[in-house]
């Protein structure tokens, strides 16, 4: 029995039932902050590795299967990065197949297959046929806003689940629902000087970014380290350039640096080029070294990254994997997720099947 302060007098039952309703009080609470936490607190990192698939486990053949990958090695439980691994779940990562072809005939290619990653639109299906490498006027429709103030309307009220209209990108949505976003992969002058003369056309990525508001990092952001180059240790920086200036990164360092600037955004993204060019050259002596590199840089991501950040990796065909060919494959590509258990299923959902259920999750993971 208990006096309150107003001499009335409660019993035992009494404070059972302030107990267990301080205690659901409590629990609603914990949801409410986890939902709080995870909305403003989450950040995401898409590492994007341009025509890279699953192919077979022959080392002849695919230098995924022959390349020195330990860190890779041990997440995917002693496994290699091929066909014959996915679908995988671990502690730590999580590595799907995803569908290049789309249901539509002919070899996937890099505009429409990066166009798609970009939009959760079947790109290929919409508009007939598989294109690449840059965007041309058909794949540009589904990429440039003609309509700033009206697009971004929409999508301030539209779900993760409704499809997105034409113009309507990722970087699109993000800005939208007031989340930070940037492409930290940096370009140089030259790149600009193209671009600005008409010679040089933007691919799907940076014509994204740049339709959305963001801007594409410089020279500049690379000696203030606010960005990467596009091998991330800024070593072909420095020898393509012949610009000494450029801060110089292990992989393992250049992995920890991405961290660090992955947590300056809601939503970061990379682009490495490379590995579609060592795809096409049937170089298995540059292919190895830049899978070797690769693996470094997910070993410095790992040492570093906390529990709010998601690392995503994916690509937009195949063409690495089978140094057979010198052509894009038709072979599905990988979709490995690091990071925490609950994050990765969030970003799972139910599943992921091709190219064009990554911005749909993307959507639902900050959602």
């Amino acid at each position: 029995m208990g006096q309150t302060k107003s001499g009335v007098i409660r019993s035992g039952r009494y404070f059972k039932k302030l107990r267990r309703g301080a205690v659901i009080a409590s629990e609603q609470q914990d949801v409410a902050s986890t939902t709080f936490y995870w909305y403003f607190f989450m950040h995401l990192l898409f590492l994007f590795l341009d025509g890279v698939g699953l192919g077979a486990n022959n080392p002849d053949t695919n230098p995924l299967a022959r390349a020195k990958m330990p860190t890779l090695h041990i997440l995917l439980g002693k496994q290699t990065m091929t066909a014959s691994t996915a679908p995988y779940h671990g502690k730590k990562a999580t590595l799907l197949a995803l569908d290049t072809t789309l249901g539509v005939d002919g070899m996937p290619q890099s505009a429409t297959g990066q166009a798609t990653l970009l939009t959760g639109i079947n790109i290929p299906a919409e508009i007939g046929y598989h294109y690449g490498p840059k965007p041309n006027a058909d794949v540009r429709e589904f990429l440039l806003n003609t309509n700033n103030d009206s697009v971004i309307a929409s999508e301030a009220t539209q779900s993760p689940s409704e499809k997105a209209n034409k113009g309507e990108t990722i970087f699109f949505w993000l800005r939208a629902n007031k989340k930070t976003a940037a492409l930290l992969s940096a370009y140089p002058d030259g790149y600009f000087k193209g671009i600005n003369s008409g010679k040089r056309l933007y691919s799907a990525i940076p014509l994204a970014v740049t339709q959305a508001g963001f801007p594409l990092f410089t020279a500049e952001d690379i000696y203030a380290e606010r960005a990467l180059a596009a091998d991330f240790t800024n070593e072909g920086w420095r020898k393509m350039l012949k610009d000494e200036t450029a801060p110089l990164f292990t992989p393992e360092e250049a992995g920890a640096k991405m961290t660090k600037l992955a947590m300056q955004y809601d939503f970061s993204f990379f682009e490495y080029w490379a590995s579609d060019y060592a795809g096409h050259k049937q170089d298995m002596d540059w292919a190895i070294n830049q899978l070797e590199s690769f693996d470094g840089v997910i070993k410095g991501l790992l040492d570093t990254m906390p529990d709010n950040l998601l690392v995503l990796v994916t690509s937009d065909h195949g063409n690495m994997e089978d140094l057979g060919t010198r052509r894009h494959t038709d072979v599905d590509v990988p979709c490995l997720l690091l990071g925490t258990e609950e994050a990765r299923k969030k970003f799972v959902g139910e599943n992921l099947e091709n190219l064009a259920d990554i911005t749909p999750a993307i959507k639902r993971f900050y959602n």
